[in-house]
């Protein structure tokens, strides 16, 4: 039975990445700093789906707890088959005035972490012929969106080369590029719901954003953008003027 790794997995995307690869009789490894949050996930998981569930409590930005997920990323046994790099956090738009070393860190867990676990991954892959890596952007790679935006447009970059490179060798990488998505994202930066000043429209359910990335992943797309309406507006994005586009970023936070 194949293995997914999910980083991030104790809340929202991440979550809901486990769930739906349960379902689908996936065994699990789960990865996230909130050890009871993961446990009692597992438990879930483990007797609705009879699959096996580990649980690795790591702080990413943390290089000793990191490289033991990678450890496990790179293992031959019970091998990985899936890594889905979710974990991340949000910060607000106002780069001048946010703190730089939250900043630092954003970046790491954003940029370095998937980084760092996709090359653990891609070494056991393409030994084995196979395998696939799914990393959780955003459409704010496409608008400019302060640092976050910069970030998730690193990761599309890269799974787009990575995928060219080596899908032809078995292994596909895949950037997930949601816009708005009911999670509790937004809450643990501190807003609470309904101050986005977000129309309704652009709210996405995590099942199916999810669901989408998942369908995606599996015909080996490099870029998936759940929804009509974000791929809509990706493509509006790509030739608006930068002002434009730069007003339409700054909406929600």
């Amino acid at each position: 039975m194949a293995t997914a790794l999910i980083t991030g997995a104790s809340s929202g995307l991440g979550a809901e990445y486990a769930r739906q690869l349960a379902a689908r009789g996936a065994d699990l490894v789960l990865v996230a700093r909130d050890r009871g949050a993961l446990d009692t996930l597992a438990s879930e998981l483990g007797a609705a789906h009879g699959v096996d569930v580990e649980v690795l409590a790591a702080d990413l930005l943390d290089a000793s707890q990191r490289a033991v997920v990678e450890e496990r990323v790179a293992a031959d046994e019970r091998p990985i088959e899936l890594l889905v790099n979710n974990a991340g956090f949000g910060l607000p738009l106002a780069f001048e005035r946010n703190d730089i070393d939250d900043e630092v860190r954003h970046l790491r867990l954003h940029v370095e972490v998937p980084m760092r676990l996709a090359h653990a991954a891609l070494g056991a892959m393409l030994a084995r012929g196979h395998g696939r890596i799914l990393n959780v952007a955003s459409v704010a790679a496409f608008i400019p969106r302060s640092t976050y935006g910069a970030c998730k447009g690193w990761l599309v970059s890269f799974s787009r080369w990575a995928n060219g490179r080596y899908r032809p060798r078995g292994v596909s990488v895949t950037a997930v590029c949601p816009g708005f998505t009911h999670t509790d994202f937004h809450e643990r930066m501190g807003l609470p719901p309904g101050v986005e000043g977000i129309p309704g429209a652009l709210w996405l359910d995590a099942r199916d954003v999810v669901a989408q990335s998942l369908r995606d992943a599996s015909r080996g797309a490099a870029v998936s953008v759940p929804s009509l309406r974000y791929k809509a507006l990706v493509a509006l994005a790509r030739i608006a003027p930068p002002g434009l586009a730069a007003r339409v970023g700054a909406r929600g936070r």
